[in-house]
């Protein structure tokens, strides 16, 4: 097999939570570009519907679900949708997630003590709970058709202490590090592989787009990268079109993070 046939995604069908901005819509618009039909869901139905728009004046062939994955039965109806129109679901990303507001770097809202457990809990049912589901509901089809990639949104904050980000966002991400290990093993016999990305600072809607309308607050994440940046949407790309692709094909139970050497540099 050659490289191009390596990322090729021609007839294979692929479904993308919260896909109608940022990391989501550039891991939409990769495996799109790669061949393959993409199910977009996000609970923003105006983005998601510009954001599909976009691609299919590309050319590419996308449809979309309008999905709170924290309804875990719409979860899964919409899971079981796509493979009911489809026959077969072949890469899941568990993308959808919330912000638990800022971290104590940026003073002591974010600090132990200021926790509010209503917020608390929608963080876990959003960034835990809905992700653990997303692989649920992919795994059943999975395993039927005995082959499928499932690669879930972690975070450097669940890799190491982040002062930038809210509690319940560094616990909700380091407990998906561990279900994704659990979960390939669980799932290799059927050749179901199961992997996370751990982003680093990309400039993305998260937080209500903080980043984008704050530079100082930008500065401050980009100061904890060696390469002094944040990253574009598109730098998602690569790495997750190789999970979802044939080049993929033996990397399973693995936590990758595309963060700029912040990692390394701890």
């Amino acid at each position: 097999m050659n490289v191009t046939e390596l990322l090729d995604m021609n007839g294979r069908v692929g479904c993308v939570t919260g896909a109608a901005s940022g990391l989501g819509f550039a891991m939409a618009e990769a495996l799109a570009e790669a061949g393959a039909h993409v199910v977009m869901t996000d609970v923003d139905a105006p983005g998601l519907d510009a954001a599909a728009a976009r691609l299919r004046a590309a050319g590419l062939s996308v449809d979309t679900e309008v999905l709170d994955v924290s309804h875990l039965d719409a979860l899964e109806r919409v899971v079981d949708g796509i493979v009911a129109r489809h026959g077969r679901l072949d890469a899941m990303f568990a993308n959808a997630g919330i912000s638990a507001g800022p971290g104590f770097a940026f003073g002591d809202a974010g600090r132990i003590g200021q926790i509010d457990l209503d917020h608390w809990r929608h963080v876990l049912d959003v960034n835990l709970t809905a992700a653990t589901w997303s692989i649920k509901a992919a795994a059943k089809h999975m395993i039927a058709q005995q082959g499928g990639r499932i690669v879930v949104t972690a975070s450097i904050g669940g890799i190491r202490a982040e002062p930038f980000v809210g509690y319940a966002y560094a616990a909700t991400k380091s407990a998906m590090l561990n279900v994704v290990r659990q979960a390939a093993v669980d799932l290799a016999p059927h050749n179901v592989l199961v992997n996370a990305i751990a982003p680093g600072p990309f400039l993305t809607n998260i937080a209500g787009g903080r980043l984008h309308r704050e530079p100082l607050i930008a500065a401050q994440f980009a100061s904890a990268v060696p390469l002094r940046r944040l990253a574009s949407p598109d730098e998602i790309k690569g790495l997750a079109l190789l999970l979802a692709s044939p080049a993929g094909s033996f990397i399973t139970g693995t936590v990758i993070p595309v963060d700029g050497g912040a990692t390394a540099a701890v």
